[in-house]
């Protein structure tokens, strides 16, 4: 909600503050948290947790990629406890989280099987974490790519196994498709892709992040040049140009 952050000139700036509400230069603060670095060194955060729910439960449900897309659609058109998804390898894993009552009046409409409360935990940590198997061998010639699509997207199709996130928000794909294949394949669904982790032998000339257009780079730029117009912090971490 609100940051300090010290810019490419040595002056200490404050954006936001520690609540929503009439909060001045709360966009910039957001726009700090996906800049890596670039615009300058966060000093301090103010940030709105939320409690931990009261009940929580994951169920599992075996199906397709394009029908946990379905589903999940048309479960969040519902007042339902969801408060997280998953789906990899023909399993979409469901996490309700909130009042007892809500929870346990989900789980009967929903159907699906309980997972053990261990072994979700374990489940939902590992893909925090990118500790899942899913993560753990990625092929020299391959790439982990990070999708940021609309949730609505039907599944791709690119080589390799990928994991879906976010009510299908976000997927992940490990594949040795070539960089202008996957950005191309994104950009057909709605979306943008990210190289989050690449092999020791993937083409990487293709850099990491989906090329501006003209009229955004133009913006970025700006902001580069009104927070740090030394190209002081991070070079080249988001785009050459930076």
């Amino acid at each position: 909600m609100g940051a300090v952050v010290m810019n490419g000139q040595g002056h200490v700036l404050h954006f936001g503050g520690q609540v929503v509400k009439n909060v001045a230069g709360y966009d910039v603060s957001r726009l700090l948290a996906g800049s890596l670095g670039t615009l300058g060194m966060i000093l301090q955060v103010s940030v709105k947790v939320l409690p931990k729910p009261v009940a929580e439960i994951t169920l599992k449900f075996e199906m397709s990629d394009t029908d946990a897309v379905r589903k999940l659609n048309e479960w969040g058109g519902h007042p339902l406890p969801i408060t997280g998804s998953a789906w990899r390898d023909h399993t979409l894993a469901l996490r309700l989280g909130g009042a007892e009552a809500a929870v346990k009046s989900a789980r009967t409409a929903l159907g699906g099987e309980v997972v053990d409360a261990v072994e979700a935990d374990r489940f939902w940590c590992g893909l925090r974490e990118q500790s899942d198997p899913f993560f753990a061998v990625l092929p020299p010639k391959s790439a982990l790519w990070r999708l940021s699509l609309p949730s609505i997207a039907e599944p791709m199709h690119l080589p390799g196994p990928h994991l879906m996130e976010w009510g299908g928000a976000q997927r992940w794909w490990i594949t040795d498709a070539d960089a202008q294949t996957v950005r191309i394949s994104a950009k057909q669904a709605g979306g943008h892709a990210t190289i989050f982790r690449s092999g020791s032998s993937y083409d990487r000339n293709a850099g990491v992040f989906t090329p501006l257009p003209a009229p955004m780079m133009k913006i970025h730029r700006g902001l580069k040049s009104a927070f740090d117009p030394a190209r002081i912090f991070n070079r080249g971490r988001l785009y050459p140009d930076f």
